[in-house]
């Protein structure tokens, strides 16, 4: 069992906790991800890429989005409360000196982007972040990523922040200017990272994505994360989670992703409702007390 260190709210369904794991915080690699499990006795198994580490005191930094009820549970941990966590599981990212590396996130996606990107720099690459959301409140680490690339370039759906466009778009230009990029790395949605793999295809830019399908073991036995790439089954868990973006069969994985799509949604409807219904309790039960003084 791992211990929460702490927990921050970064917007309304983004959470930031700092979980005690000094074994992952030493081990751990760019790329790589953690299970995690809310309750040890009973739960979905939930995998998450590591988003910082602090070795020093042995803590692992994991940023999610409340999505179903197994995130929601998670949502609702505090710090002191302990969790199941397991890792560091993966390949990490092959980094090496490429020249120019363009690293791409898009939304919640930026978190797992953040040791990528710092990997890369410290390996003595031009550094270029293209950091895109929905709105303002889903750009999560922003600051880090500011402060390690050497050009960042911001861009929102809504125009809330930064250019009003696509990560597409700004990383079209970067692939068509001269020299190109040497590598491309996209992190997010998996739509989103379709079509970056398609914007850096006529440019024959090597483009790499982290996949995050769905899993339940991490250890390539469940068969859950498998997806076809360059025309062979791969397991994310164990050949991934990073293959190459214009190999993957886009399609076939995300139809894969949609299968639970149904159920997850009712049961974010249903946390909620209960959130809710806490809520009003509390403010209820807050009130009478007063009204009693």
């Amino acid at each position: 069992m791992a211990r929460i260190a702490a927990k921050r709210r970064l917007s309304g369904e983004v959470y930031r906790l700092e979980v005690e794991s000094p074994n992952v915080a030493r081990e751990r690699k760019a790329g790589q991800f953690v299970i995690v499990q809310a309750d040890a006795d009973f739960g979905e198994r939930i995998p998450l890429t590591i988003a910082d580490a602090d070795p020093a005191r042995g803590t692992v930094s994991l940023i999610f989005q409340t999505v179903g009820a197994s995130t929601h549970a998670l949502a609702l941990k505090e710090p002191g409360d302990e969790i199941v966590l397991l890792g560091p599981l993966g390949n990490p990212t092959h980094v090496e000196r490429f020249g120019w590396a363009v690293c791409v996130g898009g939304g919640i996606g930026l978190a797992p982007l953040h040791p990528i990107a710092r990997a890369l720099k410290d390996a003595g690459n031009r550094l270029s972040v293209i950091a895109g959301a929905r709105t303002k409140d889903l750009l999560v680490m922003r600051e880090e990523l500011g402060g390690i690339a050497d050009e960042l370039i911001v861009v929102t759906d809504d125009g809330s922040e930064g250019r009003k466009a696509l990560v597409t778009d700004p990383l079209k230009e970067l692939c068509g200017s001269s020299p190109k990029p040497d590598l491309v790395v996209a992190v997010g949605p998996p739509i989103m990272m379709k079509f970056c793999a398609e914007a850096t295809r006529p440019f024959g830019v090597r483009t790499l994505v982290s996949l995050n399908t769905i899993m339940i073991d991490g250890t390539g036995m469940c068969g859950g994360c498998r997806v076809s790439v360059g025309g062979e089954t791969k397991f994310v868990c164990v050949d991934g989670p990073e293959f190459d973006g214009h190999l993957v069969d886009w399609d076939q994985m995300m139809a894969r992703l949609r299968s639970y799509k149904s159920l997850e949604e009712e049961a974010h409807h249903a946390c909620h409702l209960a959130m809710d219904a806490d809520r009003l309790s509390a403010e209820a039960a807050a009130a009478a007390r007063g009204g009693e003084r």
